[in-house]
Formats: structure tokens, sequence, C-alpha cells
């Protein structure tokens, strides 16, 4: 068994500083002692896949993360472990218990399966793993290992933790409560009539050379690089919904750059959980918004259930202090012009259809994640 202070310590050491997680039992210690630690700082992610995501915003962004998690919630977290961080190359280390370990302790009956299958599910992703160290001679070998294969591989790195891993860590301080906003008004919308292409031209043109434009996947990431591919720009592929989740990770890290986030309908909706994290955190420097055609338009236009949920008064429920409805290219970029400074969130309804003979990006997703860093590094 090892202390908590031990692992966080050398962790440090490897310059790591951002834990993001979604609670275990085993994880309780860490999750206590990161949280009293002021020189690192833990995210409370919504769930498994958006504490993946959260964790390679900021990885990409500049500082080492960890994301961890009981392994009944690893099905959560496939989604971007396979078509994020793998796609782009992103390195991360992940902590994953191993509740229902076969032979272990016994445990409750729905960790049965997950605990038989958790090592293997993480080699099908080809995700590498070790045991949690139990002993603190084995830290510094174990984190050497993982932090090489990052770096080597620019994958993820699974430590595998039993039950009694980590000694017990009582928690010194309370967590801060964030009132919502006041009540956002419940606008109607009216019949759309901008088109996705005008908006995301008014997102290139407030942005500049400087901001960052995080694109949620399907044809936004697809027509904002037609438009015209920069370098501060990422596309998103495949990790659908996620992309609000990895604009905060980068914010936070990053926090004198603006981060644009541009989020679909059906994509916020997968994965509407992460706007209550991104409204607790608040970082100052990210703007949301939500380009919704009301379908999925990408796969055939089957419709989604946007056009009876008031987006506007869900972000200011889960905390954005500013939330906005524009229905006009020239409404979007007046807010974004005239923002008055923290996050916000603006929704912007749109009609459906496409340019035709609309491109795919040829730069790969790898390109485009290393292309982004190396931004982000010459600008420091």
């Amino acid at each position: 068994m090892i202390s908590a202070e031990k692992f966080v310590d050398a962790v440090r050491g490897q310059g790591f500083g951002l834990w993001i997680g979604v609670p275990c039992s085993y994880l309780k210690p860490f999750i206590n002692y990161v949280i009293d630690d002021p020189s690192q700082r833990y995210i409370a992610a919504a769930n498994e896949g958006d504490a993946v995501a959260i964790a390679a915003g900021a990885q990409l962004g500049g500082v080492r993360s960890i994301a961890m998690f009981q392994n009944s919630g690893l099905g959560n977290a496939v989604n971007p472990l396979t078509s994020l961080t793998h796609s782009f190359r992103i390195p991360l280390l992940l902590i994953v218990t191993l509740r229902g370990e076969p032979g272990g302790v016994p445990d409750e009956p729905q960790h049965e399966l997950m605990g038989e299958i958790t090592t293997a599910m993480l080699e099908l992703m080809q995700i590498p793993w070790e045991y949690f160290p139990d002993q603190e001679s084995g830290i510094a070998d174990c984190l050497q290992r993982a932090v090489a294969h990052m770096q080597e591989s620019g994958t993820p790195y699974a430590l595998v933790m039993r039950k009694g891993s980590v000694a017990p860590c009582s928690l010194r301080s309370q967590p801060q409560i964030k009132a919502p906003s006041a009540p956002a008004k419940a606008i109607p919308v009216g019949t759309p009539s901008e088109r996705r292409s005008a908006y995301l031209r008014a997102v290139q043109a407030a942005a500049g050379e400087e901001a960052l434009i995080i694109a949620t996947t399907g044809y936004t990431g697809r027509e904002l690089y037609a438009l015209a591919d920069r370098p501060n720009q990422l596309y998103m592929v495949g990790s659908m919904g996620c992309a609000s989740s990895f604009g905060l990770g980068l914010a936070l890290v990053r926090p004198e750059r603006r981060v644009l986030v541009l989020d679909g309908d059906g994509a916020a909706l997968m994965r509407m959980g992460a706007m209550s994290t991104i409204g607790y955190q608040r970082p100052d420097n990210l703007t949301h918004i939500l380009l919704d055609n009301g379908c999925h338009e990408s796969t055939g236009g089957q419709a989604t259930v946007s056009r009876s949920v008031d987006f506007c008064a869900i972000a200011t429920a889960c905390g954005y202090p500013q939330s906005y409805r524009v229905d006009s290219a020239e409404a979007l970029a007046r807010r974004l012009r005239d923002r008055p400074g923290g996050l916000f969130f603006i929704h912007a309804p749109m009609v459906q259809g496409v340019p035709e003979d609309l491109p795919r990006p040829t730069i790969t997703p790898v390109e485009v994640a290393r292309r982004l860093h190396d931004f982000l590094e010459i600008r420091r």
C-alpha cells in the first residue's frame, strides 16, 4: 500500500498537473489529496468520456494530464479513447480501478463481467497497461514506463488499480458551491434562415489568427476546413459530443488564449452533462457556440429533439454566466465582437444544407493536433 502523497509527488516530478475524474471508492484517497494540493488541480467530470476529452484538451495545451475512473465506466470512455486520443495521438495517463477482480475481494454483482474483461478491453483498444504500484519502491519505474510510452507513441497508458493499493486520505477542504446565474428567459425559436457557412465565417473573423477554434465532428469541421484551413483550428473526427469538454481542458491550461467551441445540437444532446462541468469551472476565455440545424445531417438528416429544447436556459442553469440566442451571422459576429468577458454560450439555429462537393480535410488528425500544439508553443 502506498500513500497518495508519494504518488502525487512522483507524477508532479514528471510534469503532470491536472487530474480529471469520476469517483470510485478506490480513488477516494487520490481525489481527496489532489483537491487539497495547491500544486495540482482536480476536475470532477460528469462521465468518464468527458474526463478523457478534458484531459486530452489539457494535454494538447501543454499540461500532462491524468484521467481516472472506475472500470465500470470504461465503456463510457471507449469512444474518445478510440476516436480522439488514438486518432489525434494525444497521450494521457489513465488510472482505471479494478472492481470485480477475478479471484479478488468479493464485489457487487454489477462489477462481475467488467472485472473479467477490463484489461482485455484496454488491450483491444491498443492501450498498454500495468497494475498500479502498491509499494512506494515501484512508483518511479512505473511512471518512467508510462511516460516513455506516452512520449514514443503519443497514446494513453493505463494503470489498473486493485483494492487497497492506496492508503486512506481525508479531505480537509470543502468543495466550493457556485450558484447558477439568474434564470434565462425562454425565447421562442423562429424559423431558422441562416446557413452554417455564414456562421462559420463570422467565427473565423472573430477568431483571427490568435484564438483557437474547436469544431465538432461532422459537417461543421469539414465546412470550416473548406472555408479556410488554419493552424489555430482543430477538426474533431468521431468522439461525438466531446468538443466542448476538449475545449474546456484547453481553455483551463491556456487561459491567455480565447477558445471558441463549435458544437452541434446532436453532439450537445449526446453529452449534455459536459455543460454542467463547464458551467462550474467557468473559464473566462471559453465561448461555447451551438450550431443547431435540428438534425444529424451528416448521417442522413435524422431529426434531433433540439427544437423542443431551450439550450440557453440549460446553459444558464448549468452556471454559464451569459447565454444568448442569435438568428443571423451578423448577430453572432456582434456577440463575439462585443463580448464583455467571461464564459458565455450562444445558441445559433440554422437551416439544413451543405455546399455541393464539400471536401474532406486532406490533413490527417495527427497532423492537425501536431500543428495546433506547435502553434501554441510558438505563441507562448
